[in-house]
């Protein structure tokens, strides 16, 4: 407790903001386990299914057991450029740990430094004001995760240390808010039954999937939340723009597409994931976060009206089974698993561990 008040002191965080934080990372530190008890934080793709829904999927950080540990923030070079970031082992990757010795490379991609709208300026910009931990007019400077440190001007990543500081691809200073809309459907064979995995024998579900243009991943369809629009409204308009190309379509064909979705989009949906994300552009100082929703259609008779085609940021799009054999981009694979568990689908032949209680 002396050394989380020592990390804390130093950061400048609006008082109540500073005690509030203190008190979530005490809480954090102390909390029992829940159900699950995990030995050496073993690949999330081995937990069980019991185990794996005894956890908090709607926010990692409510989870004792399960915690974003940076893999993909670490990854070098960062990406679209050749700044190799400076090495952080494991164990110091927690700010709570003292590393006197810490020296992160400084970058922020020039498409940034060009002040699209999208992005912020310099944070030493003398009419730059940012409201961190609060809505700043049209942009959410607040996260899904809850209050995070202000350290000399900067926002601090609240999950640790990523071997570099600025904001990279990154046009916010602090969290950088998306929305990923998981569209599923069941396998099914040639007379409309459903297809069931033959050692499992639970049934397949597929979603619609993308293959980013800048990196050549696979992924969810999603994208950045606009300055004052609404998740729900991010959702479909991205899945529109990437998986059915709707920017290029005529308004007769839009208005078409606009009518089918209403009803896919408007129906009951699951909120698979909320908060930070483990992205290969997070650094230091900037970060993803997203809200990871499923939307299903469990007939499929919607989407047979909507053929997939690429757009805007997708090269290709397509209906991909869903296992535990899928390499996605940054944690669209933890949100894949979570729909399987909501639907009861298959994931893996691996039981994976079992729970103690």
């Amino acid at each position: 407790m002396l050394l989380l008040a020592a990390a804390l002191r130093s950061a400048t965080v609006p008082g109540f903001a500073r005690a509030v934080s203190v008190f979530s990372f005490a809480v954090a530190l102390s909390v029992p386990p829940a159900r699950c008890v995990l030995q050496r934080r073993p690949p999330l793709s081995n937990l069980s299914a019991n185990c794996w829904s005894s956890l908090h999927p709607v926010n990692m950080f409510d989870s004792y057991n399960v915690k974003f540990y940076h893999s993909k923030a670490l990854t070098s070079p960062y990406p679209g450029s050749g700044v190799e970031r400076s090495q952080v082992p494991e164990d110091k990757v927690g700010w709570l740990i003292e590393w006197k010795d810490y020296n992160p490379v400084e970058y922020t991609a020039g498409s940034v430094l060009a002040g699209p709208s999208w992005a912020d300026p310099q944070i030493d910009n003398k009419d730059f004001y940012p409201k961190f931990n609060e809505r700043d007019g049209e942009v959410e400077r607040k996260s899904l995760n809850g209050l995070y440190v202000v350290e000399n001007g900067r926002p601090r990543n609240p999950v640790g240390r990523t071997g570099l500081t600025g904001r990279g691809l990154l046009g916010r200073w602090g969290p950088n808010h998306a929305a990923d809309p998981v569209v599923t459907r069941w396998k099914r064979d040639r007379s409309g039954n459903k297809i069931a995995h033959p050692v499992t024998g639970k049934n397949i579900l597929q979603f619609v999937a993308i293959k980013r243009r800048d990196c050549g991943e696979w992924a969810i369809p999603g994208g950045m939340v606009d300055p004052g629009e609404k998740i729900s409204a991010t959702l479909k308009r991205e899945f529109e723009e990437e998986a059915l190309n709707s920017l290029q379509k005529s308004p007769e064909e839009k208005a078409e597409l606009e009518k089918q979705l209403h009803k896919l989009f408007s129906q009951e949906h699951f909120v698979v994931y909320r908060g930070y994300v483990d992205d290969p552009r997070n650094t230091d100082n900037a970060w993803m976060e997203t809200e990871a929703v499923n939307y299903h259609d469990e007939t499929g008779e919607i989407m047979d009206n909507l053929p997939l085609e690429a757009g805007d940021d997708a090269g290709v799009v397509k209906w991909v089974d869903i296992s535990e054999k899928l390499k996605l981009y940054a944690s669209h694979s933890y949100f894949i698993k979570l729909v399987t568990e909501k639907w009861g689908a298959h994931w893996s032949e691996d039981p994976g561990p079992e729970c103690c209680e």
